[in-house]
């Protein structure tokens, strides 16, 4: 148990640097409002720049939340009750005024909102990541990222999707 909880604390660290040397390339580089570092691209692309620009985000990182949370399906729906593109839960819509989860264009603005204010409570693209996955609460709690395999994982795929290709 002690081992595994140090690997955890050892993953969650290392998740955290390499998010604050992406963060940093991130900010010197142009942003990309066509297409995201690993080529994706959506028919959802209007909306996605529209929300970057509004929430002052890179459009890639939408992107890729976009591509972890549901594949691009508008219409996903997960085991935990999750909607849409971003796959907001009840809750969520709620606080962000979405009335329709599956409208493409609430979905993408609210979850563009969600993550900014995660990011702007947690101060660090990993831990706001982990929040809009595990739930802020959690990354409270364990004061960092919760040593959850599902939001390992999920923290580890965003960023990869933004072209970090391994935890250092």
């Amino acid at each position: 148990m002690s081992s595994q909880r140090s690997e955890v604390a050892f993953l969650s660290a290392a998740l955290t640097r390499w998010a604050g040397r992406l963060v940093a390339q991130l900010s010197r580089a142009p942003r990309d409002e066509d297409s995201g570092p690993a080529g994706l691209s959506s028919p959802f692309e209007a909306l996605i720049s529209a929300a970057a620009a509004r929430h002052g985000l890179p459009a890639s990182l939408i992107r890729a939340v976009i591509q972890v949370e549901s594949g691009f399906n508008p219409q996903a729906v997960s085991p935990a009750g999750a909607k849409g593109l971003m796959q907001l839960m009840d809750g969520t819509d709620a606080e962000l005024g979405v009335t329709n989860p599956f409208d493409p264009a609430q979905n993408i603005e609210a979850g563009a909102a969600y993550l900014k204010k995660m990011l702007n409570e947690f101060g660090s693209l990993p831990l706001a990541l982990a929040a809009y996955n595990a739930g802020p609460g959690a990354v409270a709690r364990y004061r960092g990222i919760p040593p959850y395999a599902e939001t390992l994982r999920y923290v580890e795929r965003v960023l990869g999707l933004l072209g970090c290709d391994k935890v250092a």
